[in-house]
């Protein structure tokens, strides 16, 4: 099926159209996350709007800096040694971070198996959605 389905985008919202280009200042891991998914949101899926664009660019920065925390754990191990003893390489909470976060936000883009199979939050026509909060009764 061709077009934007009616249930996806919210009316009133600006869905995307067009290819974007990543912002500049993205990292290069950001980058490739960017030319992977931007397409799918935008070609395949017909999900993203102007107000989305902020959120995906802050999953690709996440996306960006677990892959970087993960090349520095790589690299110098998940511990160092202290005055004190062993200890927790900073980047491994750095990459922890990055990684919730790249996940919250790839729930919200619709990223995720659990987020796809949820019914559209919001439908107009009711497609897709079981009673809402004010259709039961108590």
């Amino acid at each position: 099926m061709r077009g934007a389905k009616p249930y996806l985008i919210v009316s009133g919202s600006s869905p995307v159209r067009e290819p974007l280009d990543p912002p500049d200042w993205l990292s290069e891991d950001a980058v490739a996350e960017w030319n992977r998914v931007a397409p799918i949101l935008i070609d395949e899926r017909r999900t993203l709007t102007v107000t989305d664009i902020a959120s995906l660019v802050n999953y690709c920065v996440a996306i960006g800096q677990a892959a970087e925390a993960s090349r520095i754990i790589t690299a110098e191990g998940m511990t160092y040694q202290s005055k004190t003893g062993p200890k927790k390489h900073p980047a491994v909470a750095i990459r922890s971070d990055a990684m919730t976060q790249a996940r919250l936000l790839a729930g919200e883009l619709g990223l995720t198996p659990v987020s796809r199979s949820r019914p559209a939050a919001r439908s107009d026509t009711g497609q897709g959605m079981g009673p809402g909060l004010f259709d039961m009764e108590f």
